[in-house]
């Protein structure tokens, strides 16, 4: 049985790190070649690295910096952000990187999902759902300029999945940021009907969450706030759990 995962997502704003609360209100939190030097030192699984503002300024990936956080990176390393092609995908596996994670592009449509799968196998696919609770009911959060409206998130998780997708990363929005826990019921969800690995994202503030998490039906737990801020008054400090807290 393979170990879970344990991921640090880290969100480019320009060429800086940020962290966000419920995909609001960024906050500066280093330069993200010292941050990957940091987790190399502490032999992370992987890291996840999503530019926050790539596709709703229509900007593509900034391929130069992307080359030079894959040469510092240790760990494989997913990357999403204004791909919105194949020739998109094509150079930002060339540089390194090894999977693509997919959402505004993904959501406007499928077939990009179906074209990188088949030029790069599923297992460099991921595709990001961006889940918030509104009341008891679930709903995709998705941008303005998406051309298509999906109206169940899980139907559109397990479209991606059709399609292609090796990996999903589903993020619960109204958790983001807050370091209160996980929603299990939204990962529990998901686990019970998609046939590949779910990476979940959203609320991580303890290792006992990363265990409900898991428990829940997670493959993977992916966290930001967790590794970047550190007491009450959230000052910004680099960890990662020594392998004697983590060996699930």
């Amino acid at each position: 049985m393979l170990r879970s995962r344990l991921i640090p997502a880290l969100l480019l704003d320009g060429q800086r790190l940020v962290k966000t609360n419920r995909f609001r209100q960024a906050k500066y939190v280093g330069d993200p070649l010292n941050v990957l030097r940091i987790f190399n030192e502490k032999e992370v699984d992987e890291v996840i690295i999503l530019d926050i503002n790539a596709s709703t300024k229509g900007l593509e990936p900034n391929y130069r910096l992307l080359e030079e956080l894959a040469a510092e990176c240790f760990m494989p390393l997913t990357y999403g952000g204004g791909i919105n092609s194949l020739k998109h995908a094509e150079k930002i596996i060339e540089l390194g990187i090894e999977k693509i994670c997919l959402k505004s592009g993904a959501l406007r449509d499928l077939e990009l999902v179906k074209t990188v799968s088949e030029n790069f196998g599923a297992q460099a696919v991921v595709v990001a759902v961006d889940v918030v609770k509104r009341g008891n009911r679930y709903k995709l959060h998705q941008p303005k300029k998406t051309s298509r409206i999906w109206d169940d998130w899980l139907e559109f998780a397990q479209s991606a999945v059709s399609a292609g997708a090796g990996e999903i990363l589903l993020t619960a929005v109204h958790m983001e940021g807050v370091m209160r826990g996980l929603d299990t019921k939204l990962i529990a969800s998901a686990s019970a009907v998609l046939s590949v690995p779910l990476v979940a994202h959203g609320g991580v503030g303890s290792m006992k969450d990363v265990e409900e998490g898991l428990y829940a039906g997670a493959d993977a737990i992916a966290a930001g706030s967790f590794f970047v801020f550190h007491g009450p008054y959230r000052a910004v400090v680099i960890t990662y759990p020594s392998s004697d807290d983590w060996g699930m």
